[in-house]
């Protein structure tokens, strides 16, 4: 694999791309950026204020400057939000400047990840599931347009799921 050669992570809340993100990274020796934490050191505030805030419109659009900045670098992992992929933008600038992989994962495992997590706004509702269905429903189309490959993380450990994409990358 290239040196300058980035990789993005795609797939729903929960699907494991931070968690995967950071491992890989460790082990290429790459930078690890996330999208949701880069935007909240950019406001000083965490999703869920700015969520509060600026409603999710606010927060894509902030979403998207972030995306613009990072893909522009070189060489690095970059684990991304899972809305990402709703704006055209996005998806353009995510495959013209990197190898996107699409972390795939159940309903079933989402909700059980996500469970816990008062983190993420769109989940904070009565009925989670539904939610991480809808969006399932709404964006799988768009994670499998976009991606480069795809790579299904249930039941499967992190540093499993990175050593397949280091081989992907490595084979490319």
């Amino acid at each position: 694999m290239k040196r300058s050669r980035n990789i993005f992570l795609i797939g729903p809340m929960g699907a494991g791309k931070s968690t995967i993100g950071r491992q890989l990274a460790d082990m290429l020796k790459m930078n690890f950026y996330d999208t949701d934490t880069e935007i909240e050191r950019k406001c000083g505030a965490d999703i869920n204020w700015i969520f509060d805030l600026e409603g999710e419109e606010g927060f894509r659009k902030r979403e998207e400057k972030v995306v613009q900045e990072l893909t522009e670098l070189q060489g690095i992992v970059l684990a991304t939000g899972g809305g990402i992929v709703n704006s055209a933008a996005n998806r353009s600038r995510l495959s013209a400047r990197g190898s996107v992989v699409y972390l795939k994962a159940t309903v079933d495992q989402l909700l059980d990840r996500t469970s816990r997590d008062k983190t993420r706004p769109l989940l904070q509702t009565s009925d989670p599931r539904e939610t991480l269905e809808r969006l399932n429903t709404e964006r799988q189309a768009l994670y499998e347009e976009v991606a480069d490959y795809v790579v299904e993380t249930d039941q499967r450990g992190v540093r499993t799921v990175a050593a397949e994409i280091v081989k992907i990358m490595t084979e490319e």
